[in-house]
């Protein structure tokens, strides 16, 4: 509940009960971190074996580096350390203020596919195991199957336009008025379900983000159409489906590897653009990726962090007060 929210409720002034919360209710003035909390906030006490590093934006384009503990499972205890940036340098030249025995305890931190991210990780946390969100893995392989539709979708949209050009023309020429009338007005050809091909490509972005298993009966239809016209796009689908039923299967580091291997193989002989660029990108992570398969933990308690953080800055109106802002996310989540 905001304050204006509960001052309306006791009848008193927003303004007023929120400058008597920060000037002398919440204690703010004493805060020991209030020094350098537009630049970092560090909680050694909430370091567990099991850590999240992401990043977040709180106001006027300002990131912040944020690493939380995965046992708080985001309540009072999950905020060890937030700091402005995103640089390796200066990240971990803070991080690196944590207790050295806290730091060498730390037995696994996930993060996204940054260098960065992942740099800072081994300069602060050297005996911790850096796995590599498998969300952020197949992200970038659904990113892929879609540059491949937008492509189509170009493609298509320039048939239909020469299309409309050449029966213009054809009108054009016509000699006279009942040769004008036979060819008539232009009608777009319809698929089985009623839909123009550039509507089903175009409506077709949600279908191949998501696992076949969970399409409703009207995207199963769109997307047989759409794959009988574009048989690459099925292929380029299914092999993102494939890498998505190889992180979901209970397997551990060895047959994971195995199975990877004949992916990557079936990636390689595919043979697109969009689709090597993420190869690349497992040939130089394999290690922290494959490293999923040993603990199964994911950057997903971070990211949901992130989000509650947004709420609270959304119920806020925004960041007005940085330093304010800082102390009460502390109260509720350090």
């Amino acid at each position: 509940m905001s304050i204006c929210v509960l001052a309306e409720r006791y009848g008193v002034k927003g303004q007023t009960l929120r400058k008597q919360y920060k000037e002398k209710i919440s204690d703010y003035r004493n805060w020991d971190q209030l020094e350098h909390a537009h630049d970092y906030l560090l909680y050694p006490e909430n370091i567990g074996e099991n850590l999240s590093l992401d990043e977040t934006c709180l106001s006027n384009g300002d990131v912040y580096t944020i690493l939380t503990n995965k046992a708080a499972k985001g309540r009072k205890g999950a905020l060890v350390a937030m700091v402005r940036g995103v640089a390796t340098d200066a990240v971990s030249g803070i991080l690196r203020r944590l207790p050295h025995r806290k730091r060498l305890s730390v037995k696994t931190v996930t993060t996204d596919l940054s260098s960065a991210m992942m740099l800072t990780v081994r300069k602060v946390f050297p005996a911790a195991k850096l796995i590599n969100d498998r969300f952020h893995v197949q992200q970038l392989m659904s990113e892929a199957v879609d540059r491949l539709r937008i492509r189509y979708r170009w493609k298509v949209l320039d048939a239909e336009n020469q299309a409309i050009r050449e029966h213009r023309q054809k009108k054009k020429e016509a000699k006279s008025k009942a040769e004008r009338e036979r060819i008539g007005k232009w009608e777009p050809e319809r698929m089985e379900n009623g839909e123009t091909l550039p509507q089903i490509v175009s409506r077709s972005k949600h279908i191949i983000l998501k696992h076949w298993s969970k399409w409703n009966e009207q995207q199963k239809t769109r997307a047989a159409i759409l794959f009988d016209k574009f048989p690459k796009l099925l292929e380029g689908y299914s092999l993102s489906m494939k890498l998505t039923d190889i992180f979901n299967k209970k397997s551990g580091p060895d047959e994971a590897r195995l199975n990877l291997a004949r992916w990557y193989n079936e990636v390689e002989k595919f043979d697109y653009m969009e689709f090597n660029k993420v190869l690349d990108t497992f040939s130089n992570h394999s290690t922290t990726i494959i490293n999923y398969f040993e603990e199964r933990l994911t950057n997903a308690s971070a990211e949901s962090f992130n989000a509650k953080i947004k709420a609270f800055r959304s119920q806020l109106r925004g960041v007005a007060d940085l330093k304010f802002f800082m102390f009460r996310l502390a109260r509720l989540y350090a």
